[in-house]
């Protein structure tokens, strides 16, 4: 069992191509993977003079960042909306665009400010505490923000090896989450500090198919 450090040092993890291509909308995008194009979300709350954001959590490349900043930039709301995104590996910034782009784990990061959507598409596959990571972002919403991101519970295990399973399922609905099994897809909407009875023991980064 690895823990975080070390987790992040894994072949398998360093080497993960996880959403460095993936695109802003399309075949391979965010769009298709969460069911609503995350720009048409903070975009509403800038066309109502607001100020929006948006944080990416184990965002790859940020291309669907920069392409929402680009976009944003094209229709004059580039200074209405806030885009962060962050990842394991180091991140290529452009610097042409408004876009913040963190090299950090998502475990440990922790930003200055709350966000209106918070998205991870299927990082999480890659990161050890899963738990810890979905309460923390909670905590970063507004009271009226949202946060989406992949998560299969099924990879999540008791020290006996058995799946948290059900029992998890219903610790996260309890502490205000939403869990989609069929979708395998954890939500939240709104602020909250939420508490699980659970304890990180480590990570086996050889788990899961190949």
């Amino acid at each position: 069992m690895l823990y975080d450090d070390d987790l992040a040092l894994s072949a398998v993890v360093a080497n993960c191509a996880m959403n460095r291509e993936r695109q802003l909308a399309g075949v391979n995008s965010y769009t298709r993977e969460l069911g609503f194009n995350p720009l048409d979300r903070v975009r509403s709350g800038a066309l109502r003079g607001q100020r929006s954001s948006w944080l990416d959590l184990c965002c790859g490349t940020g291309r669907a960042l920069l392409r929402a900043a680009h976009l944003l930039r094209r229709d004059g709301l580039a200074d209405r909306v806030v885009l962060v995104g962050v990842d394991h590996f180091d991140p290529l910034p452009d610097a042409n665009l408004p876009v913040e782009l963190v090299c950090a784990p998502v475990t440990s990061w922790a930003p200055a400010r709350r966000f209106d959507l918070i998205t991870c598409v299927h990082g999480l596959h890659y990161v050890g505490d899963k738990l810890a990571a979905i309460t923390r972002a909670a905590s970063w919403l507004t009271e009226g923000g949202q946060l989406v991101a992949d998560l299969d519970l099924t990879s999540i295990r008791l020290p006996d090896g058995r799946p948290a399973g059900r029992a998890l399922a219903g610790a996260l609905r309890q502490a205000g989450f939403e869990y989609d099994s069929r979708r395998r897809r954890i939500s939240c909407a709104g602020r909250r500090d939420a508490e699980l009875s659970y304890a990180y023991l480590g990570a086996d980064d050889k788990a899961g198919p190949r």
